[in-house]
């Protein structure tokens, strides 16, 4: 029986081991963390029913990946798909627009007809063509400058851009990235009965009844070849494995492979992401009425996004909470990654205000903080050639990031998506080796 070591235990990690278990081969997996989920991982108050996402999450109906995975395991019945509701800030006020009736109305009375026009052909054409590739040869900005009118711009990318990327990236955004964005979303938006983590856990057991191991606490430190076969390094000791799927960050695993050819290497140094910083905060009282707040970085806010999480899922979940998050994508280097929870609060609270005028410091009850470097990867002009493939030239090593899952946009749908495929890569690979 081949042994196979898989290097972090989120959604990629746990598709692989589910795929790999259920082939009948010998799986340990490795995750630094005191839970399975990665970036998609959640946390639960004493008395809440459900656990919720660190890092605010949903599935799309059309993201067929984790849904066919789902389906497969017979769990589609605990899977919902509400309506929420999101809306933008625009000249001063909450405009919803997350339908084509909105939007139209929103237009009307905002824009000339030109602008209308172009905005629909522009978007119906992003929502129909299946050539993303040209689109990667020039930059969101450019693009949508030129094709949607400078007025709709401004008002709506320009804004869209700078929060997730900040304006040092304004200029190397791939137009492919925002394409992926239009072409494939929902309004109805899913989540797992129980939360995310409930989710991850049930895949995790499923894993574990086809024979895996998941070893929990235990941060791998390397990754070296060892004859023709693979070292893996934690604190405790090694393992010697027949292959290994590292689902780490490019930068994580650039430092714990030091065996990888520099040109190989290189490439994983030359994938830049940004990071997110999350406050989790629960109120007495209802905030708003929308799900979805997007802010845009001119408007004096001192985050990217307000999401009150529980006018999509019902408050009966969390005890009755009233549940907001407070969101932002920033370089890694910035301030707020330095501060502490109540530090950040006291930046977060005078904002607040501007969504109610009623709401006061009396409201909130409870705050967490959440925090990570590696959020949303930065796709520049012709990003296509800078992915490093799945398969690095160490015999028997794989990486699979969501910074390969280009051009569409980083998320559980697409890391199940690359978790199957480097399993099925693996099983090929060693079948073949088996064969000769």
């Amino acid at each position: 029986m081949k042994h196979i070591a898989i290097i972090g235990a989120g959604p990629a990690g746990l598709a692989a081991a589910y795929d790999l278990t259920k082939a009948g081969y010998k799986i340990t997996l490795y995750e630094g963390a005191p839970e399975v989920g990665g970036l998609a991982s959640g946390f639960k108050a004493p008395h809440w029913e459900w656990t919720l996402e660190k890092f605010y999450h949903h599935w799309f109906q059309s993201d067929s990946s984790i849904l066919g995975l789902i389906k497969e395991l017979g769990w589609s019945d605990q899977v919902l798909f509400p309506r929420p509701f999101t809306v933008a800030y625009v000249n001063g006020k909450f405009e919803p627009l997350d339908s084509p009736l909105m939007a139209l109305k929103f237009f009307l009375f905002n824009f000339p007809l030109i602008d209308m026009i172009r905005f629909g052909f522009a978007t119906l054409y992003l929502r129909l063509t299946p050539w993303w590739q040209p689109l990667e040869q020039v930059t969101a900005d450019a693009w949508t400058r030129k094709w949607y009118g400078e007025r709709v711009y401004k008002t709506f990318w320009r804004p869209l851009l700078v929060g997730k990327f900040g304006e040092e990236n304004l200029n190397v955004v791939n137009m492919a990235w925002l394409w992926a964005r239009l072409h494939a979303r929902t309004t109805r938006l899913g989540t797992f009965v129980g939360g995310f983590q409930k989710f991850l856990d049930n895949l995790a057991e499923v894993v574990k009844k086809q024979g895996a191991m998941i070893k929990l606490n235990t941060m791998v430190t390397g990754i070296k070849k060892d004859g023709d076969r693979i070292r893996v390094e934690f604190g405790s000791g090694y393992e010697i494995v027949d292959a290994a799927i590292s689902t780490s960050s490019p930068s994580l695993m650039s430092r714990i492979a030091p065996d990888l050819p520099s040109e190989y290497a290189s490439k994983l140094s030359s994938l830049k992401s940004m990071g997110a910083v999350v406050m989790v905060i629960t109120l007495k009282n209802r905030l708003t009425n929308y799900y979805w707040h997007n802010l845009p970085k001119e408007a004096g806010f001192p985050f990217l996004a307000l999401v009150e999480h529980t006018n999509y899922a019902d408050p009966k979940h969390y005890g009755g909470d009233h549940i907001i998050y407070c969101g932002d994508y920033l370089n890694p280097d910035h301030e707020y990654f330095k501060l502490s929870k109540e530090e950040l609060l006291e930046k977060f609270l005078p904002a607040i205000k501007r969504f109610n005028e009623n709401f006061d410091r009396s409201w909130v009850k409870d705050v967490w903080l959440w925090k990570t470097n590696y959020a949303q990867p930065v796709p520049p002009v012709n990003h296509s050639q800078n992915i490093p493939p799945l398969r690095t030239p160490l015999k028997g090593l794989y990486f699979a990031s969501m910074s390969q899952v280009y051009p569409w946009d980083r998320g559980t749908n697409f890391a199940v998506e690359i978790g199957r495929e480097v399993a099925k890569m693996v099983m090929e690979d060693l079948k073949l080796e088996a064969r000769s």
